[in-house]
């Protein structure tokens, strides 16, 4: 009994020092996948752009301290933050139940839904593309939308990001009907698409658009509504090692200021072309 009280002092003792010391640093390193535009991605100079790094430079900006952007692989992204390779995630990363037995978020700086893409050839049945499902409440129209998805997906092979939320809602949706093929980034499922060697795929509507914009995307177009809420949580927010209190308080109070001001207004405008910041904050 004794010994557990002492470990129990130690670990607070402990928790309590690195909660400071999150504060006490003078540069905070902000992992971010750097293949996702326009959230993150490399220019022709190499260097890490995109609504993320511009928010993420923003928010260091306010709380006083240096931001230090680094590319990580998706799939090792929280592993590597719990283990101490960097401070922060900031790669439009979805704040879900699940990712938060691993690590704390800020409350969302952005908004935002994924759509399905397809290839033009496929001749596929005509759908609405501008209309919304959210998947968190799911009545009889939005069923029977989802019902003639999977008639027409059906046989068909649809490409996704590893270990992304968009991989496990499409395993749920179509895993039944359809082959799911996962990525290691989304630029490979582009070169797939382009290719032919996929009939489609999933993920997030900008990343597509930046994709359906350029040379290698005309022989796809969204098909289906947009997709949000389930799985992919209230919208997209700032991942934290859980005992950065310190951290998560100062980066939470730094986006409430830059809802006020329409600060993430202007940035999502700049690089998605509508705003997807948060209405107000909580």
């Amino acid at each position: 009994m004794y010994k557990s009280v002492l470990l129990a002092s130690f670990i607070a003792i402990v928790l309590s020092q690195s909660g400071t010391q999150a504060m006490e640093r003078k540069v905070l390193t902000i992992a971010t996948e750097g293949a996702s535009p326009p959230w993150d991605m490399i220019d022709t100079e190499g260097k890490l752009v995109g609504y993320d790094i511009d928010v993420g430079n923003e928010l260091c900006r306010r709380i006083a301290v240096e931001c230090k952007f680094v590319a990580q692989d998706w799939d090792g992204m929280i592993p590597a933050l719990t283990v101490g390779k960097f401070d922060a995630i900031m790669s439009g990363m979805a704040i879900t139940e699940k990712r938060k037995r691993s690590i704390a978020f800020t409350r969302p700086y952005a908004g935002g839904f994924n759509q399905l893409v397809m290839r033009k050839d496929l001749k596929l049945p005509a759908t609405d593309t501008k209309a919304k499902i959210n998947l968190t409440n799911i009545g009889g129209a939005e069923q029977s939308v989802l019902e003639q998805l999977q008639l027409a997906l059906s046989g068909k092979t649809l490409g996704v990001l590893r270990s992304s939320n968009s991989e496990a809602v499409l395993g749920e949706l179509f895993g039944k009907v359809a082959t799911i093929r996962s990525y290691d980034t989304q630029d490979n499922l582009h070169l797939d698409l382009a290719a032919g060697r996929i009939d489609g795929g999933l993920a997030d509507y900008f990343t597509w658009k930046t994709f359906l914009d350029s040379k290698d995307g005309e022989s796809a177009a969204f098909y289906g509504p947009e997709l949000s809420g389930g799985l992919w949580g209230p919208g997209v927010g700032v991942g934290i090692r859980k005992y950065d209190t310190d951290l998560l308080a100062s980066f939470d109070k730094a986006i409430n200021d830059c809802i006020s001001d329409g600060t993430l207004k202007s940035l999502s405008l700049k690089w998605f072309g509508i705003d997807i910041s948060p209405s107000a904050a909580p």
